[in-house]
């Protein structure tokens, strides 16, 4: 049988449904299997034509478009999972790339070093600022919570707190 563009053309129109359908269970994917099927329909469009390789002659055409949808469907599946194994290897190197969410040995001795400081700092305040810091820091009470419970002011009590804070900044980041 000589492979004329009319016959390449409705063996590829009589057998597109089933093409596709053979490609689609290699590659899972519809889409996917219409564009192998494309391919196909060019590759043997070309041998028809002698471009690809000079054959005149197409012998057991559909048997031959089969196989060539085949291939080209298992060479896609390979390059995927080459393609699959290359980003799974790159992410785990960028996964071992990034750093752990606990500090290191450095950043933790320097918070032991400024945690000391301000348990010092706060040793050295007088008992009220001490006690009006931890209460508006650690407990998060209102000024006018601290003024009632110390029997001050509010003024007093925001005075007291800005004196103990700037008292513990110092200490800890000058050290003195």
């Amino acid at each position: 049988m000589r492979a004329t563009d009319h016959d390449i053309l409705g063996l590829f129109v009589s057998h597109q449904r089933e093409l596709i359908g053979y490609a689609r269970a290699i590659v899972g994917d519809q889409g996917l299997a219409e564009d192998i099927v494309q391919d196909a329909y060019i590759r043997i469009d070309r041998v028809g034509r002698g471009v690809a390789g000079g054959a005149d002659r197409l012998d057991g055409p559909v048997a031959y478009l089969f196989r060539i949808v085949r291939n080209l469907a298992i060479d896609h599946r390979r390059r995927l999972g080459r393609e699959n194994a290359h980003i799974v290897s790159d992410a785990l190197a960028d996964t071992a790339a990034i750093a752990e969410e606990r500090p290191g040995p450095e950043a933790t001795a320097i918070a032991r070093n400024e945690l000391r400081l301000l348990t010092d700092a706060l040793a050295e305040l007088p008992e009220r600022s001490r006690i009006a810091l931890e209460m508006y820091r650690f407990g998060g009470c209102r000024f006018s919570d601290i003024a009632e419970h110390l029997d001050v002011s509010v003024g007093t009590a925001h005075k007291l707190v800005v004196e103990a804070l700037r008292h513990c900044r110092q200490r800890v980041y000058t050290g003195r």
